[in-house]
């Protein structure tokens, strides 16, 4: 598999703030909904709240991690149905991100939020 799709455009982000549903966690927010593109794609935001620009990094290089892993294993099983839906992910870090290591975030994403997809 190579890199993920990305969520760029401001627009775009805050109409999954706005308009996409929400899973929370201890360790990120998640927000979702379905797109008409033929693959998934991430949005990834840590704010000055999460810490300093080291933490903030590493937050989101683990939270892309396991999302990665995650689209692997758990998204594709959710894909073999007839009907493929496809979504746009923002996670947001929260304060104990950094601390948390990327096979942590991938089970809280397989054991929540594919769970509701």
């Amino acid at each position: 598999m190579g890199k993920v799709e990305s969520v760029k455009k401001t627009r775009e982000f805050q109409f999954l703030f706005k308009k996409g549903s929400s899973y929370v966690t201890h360790g990120f927010v998640c927000y979702y909904h379905t797109n008409k593109l033929q693959v998934n794609r991430l949005g990834v935001v840590a704010s000055k709240k999460v810490g300093n620009a080291v933490k903030r990094n590493r937050a989101k290089r683990v939270i892309r991690e396991a999302f990665r892993l995650a689209e692997q294993t758990g998204l594709k099983q959710i894909g073999s149905e007839q009907t493929i839906n496809h979504y746009d992910f923002v996670f947001v870090a929260r304060g104990k991100t950094p601390y948390l290591k990327s096979t942590q975030i991938y089970e809280l994403i397989v054991n929540g939020l594919l769970k509701r997809l």
